[in-house]
């Protein structure tokens, strides 16, 4: 009724794409302004093969990133060379087959049972985008001994809060859901927006307008996180942003 519609009847486009896409436009920023760098030659993890692993992989090899392992309920796929993102996507969307299958048209690729197993492989960029605590203190670990530089959360709580707590005191920079995966509910009011105006937006539009308020996001949560003395802490950021957003709304309206 109101937002996800077919594109017959209201719906907009790159709304399939834009969790894995605003993830991917959060994080850039993120490393461009911490770490003076992007996604451009990093290796990536990207845990799951739905919608948002699909889309987030996709934009990270569009950046210049070499996504190297997914996974599925059963197991895992890892290829130092690169997964094939237009194999993965026909694989999972149009076929509707297991992530096994992936080794029969990849030959350089290889399968492995246990969904966690993918966190062990050496990468620079970790994006888990499964489900819920599936990250625990002991990927952390392995993550982080394999020079990991950034988590960011495609799934809503991937990581447990040990896992995050590891992240912050090894100096790894952690986007938690909450502004990293926001990009789904971004383009839903973007279509309302566009129903409102009785106009359909460009691909382009959206996705620019999506890159957009995604850097905004990151650096909400992040000025916030420095403006109280937690410099790059993007959960601490996130939060308080939030709450302060919706504090002074409730002043303004006399709520409080």
């Amino acid at each position: 009724t109101f937002t996800g519609k077919g594109l017959t009847f209201g719906g907009s486009l790159i709304r399939k794409q834009a969790t894995g896409y605003g993830l991917c436009y959060f994080v850039e920023e993120a490393l461009q302004t911490i770490e003076k760098t992007g996604f451009s030659g990093k290796k990536v993890i990207i845990s799951g093969s739905g919608n948002v692993a699909l889309y987030a992989a996709e934009k990270a090899i569009e950046l210049g990133a070499t996504v190297i392992a997914m996974s599925d309920s059963s197991g895992i796929v890892y290829d130092p060379k690169g997964i094939d993102i237009n194999k993965m996507i026909d694989l999972k969307e149009v076929q509707r087959k297991r992530i096994n299958s992936y080794t029969k048209l990849v030959a350089s690729a290889v399968y492995e049972e246990g969904a966690n197993n993918i966190w062990k492989f050496p990468c620079d960029i970790a994006l888990p985008c499964a489900t819920q605590n599936e990250l625990s203190i002991n990927e952390a670990k392995l993550l982080v001994d394999n020079g990991v530089r950034i988590v960011a959360e495609g799934a809503n709580m991937p990581c447990s809060l040990e896992a995050i707590e590891y992240f912050k005191e090894n100096n790894v920079i952690f986007a938690p859901g909450k502004a990293a995966n926001a990009g789904g509910v971004l383009v839903s009011g973007l279509e309302m927006s566009q129903n409102a105006s009785f106009y359909p937006w460009t691909s382009e539009k959206v996705d620019e307008t999506l890159k957009t308020i995604m850097r905004e996001i990151f650096h909400n949560a992040n000025n916030t996180a420095s403006k109280y003395g937690f410099k790059y802490d993007l959960e601490f950021g996130a939060n308080v942003a939030g709450f302060l957003k919706v504090a002074q709304a409730m002043l303004a309206q006399g709520v409080v």
